[in-house]
């Protein structure tokens, strides 16, 4: 009966020592693992110095080379990074917007000023205006006008109800591509500019300064050219061109649909008499030559007609 209560305690005691054992061990892993990772991170710290002692001993022998190209790696990749700042040409287009426009209106300078009213009002211009009779009898004008592409729609329907519409034709070109080429050109051309540059300062013989002074201005005459075609494209992707013809309808002249009256009649008799005037004129003076040949004929045959008449009545001889 005594040995029970002995057996059980022996078996509690092995537990407790089996457990303080296990986390004994269990400690001494993980202080084994920290100290593992301290040396590990130290080696590593230790590494990096010395890689960069060598880095900086190694950079020391060459510093103005590195410098140099250091330079010339920040401004590339300023311009390459300046770049994306720009629109984005997914999101952002460019387009180049035109139209034609021919209206007919009752008064041609009259529409001319409400057209320019328009423009100006939608935040546009005139950019050329020209105003000319036709046929003595009605005017005609010219107009081309620049407003924003925003403005675009609304001010060609308003346009196209200043009268008749005669024809209307519009397009639209995209130049996206275009815009953003010659934006990536432009940032390329004026890092290459900036180093052209920096190579002058640096030069200290007089044929590099030569070299790079040509360089650098053909260089700048391409970048002018590029900015040229930029302030272009950027004109008529802001501003849509509208062309406009306004011309009067031909009138006709007053009293052609009435019945001729008494001035008419009397009017083309005078004009008939006139007529007449000119041609017996005219057969006068085709035929006067031939009147005064017969008219000189016929004076000599009366003159030898008397001397003739005259010898034949001779009186007679006394015998």
């Amino acid at each position: 009966m005594q040995a029970a209560p002995i057996t059980r305690t022996g078996r509690r005691a092995g537990s407790r020592t089996r457990t303080a054992l296990a986390a004994g061990l269990l400690t001494a892993v993980l202080a084994l693992s920290g100290c593992g990772a301290a040396g590990d991170s130290d080696g590593a710290s230790s590494s990096d110095e010395r890689a960069l002692s060598a880095g900086e001993r190694n950079g020391g022998q060459n510093k103005a080379a590195a410098a140099g190209e250091a330079a010339a790696d920040a401004k590339e990749g300023a311009a390459k990074s300046g770049a994306p700042s720009k629109p984005n040409p997914v999101t952002a287009t460019h387009v180049i917007r035109t139209a034609y426009l021919s209206v007919e209106v009752k008064s041609a300078s009259k529409a001319a000023a409400a057209a320019r009213t328009v423009a100006q009002n939608a935040g546009g211009l005139v950019a050329n205006e020209s105003t000319e009779q036709v046929d003595d009898t009605h005017d005609s004008s010219h107009l081309v006008l620049r407003v924003p592409q925003g403005e675009y729609d609304s001010v060609l329907r308003e346009l196209s109800g200043a009268g008749k519409l005669l024809s209307r034709t519009s397009s639209a070109k995209d130049v996206t591509d275009q815009v953003v080429d010659v934006d990536s050109r432009i940032a390329t051309q004026r890092a290459s500019v900036t180093r052209v540059r920096k190579l002058m300062d640096q030069a200290e013989r007089l044929a590099d300064v030569v070299t790079l002074e040509g360089e650098l201005s053909s260089r700048q005459a391409t970048l002018e050219s590029l900015l040229a075609q930029q302030a272009s494209l950027k004109d008529r992707t802001t501003l849509a061109t509208i062309t406009l013809d306004l011309t009067e309808p031909e009138s006709a002249p007053e009293g052609d649909n009435d019945d001729p009256g008494f001035v008419d009649a009397l009017s083309g008799g005078w004009h008939a008499f006139l007529t007449m005037l000119r041609w017996l004129a005219m057969a006068v003076g085709a035929t006067a030559p031939f009147l005064a040949a017969a008219a000189v004929l016929l004076v000599l045959w009366r003159l030898l007609r008397r001397r003739g008449g005259k010898a034949g009545q001779q009186p007679p001889t006394a015998e």
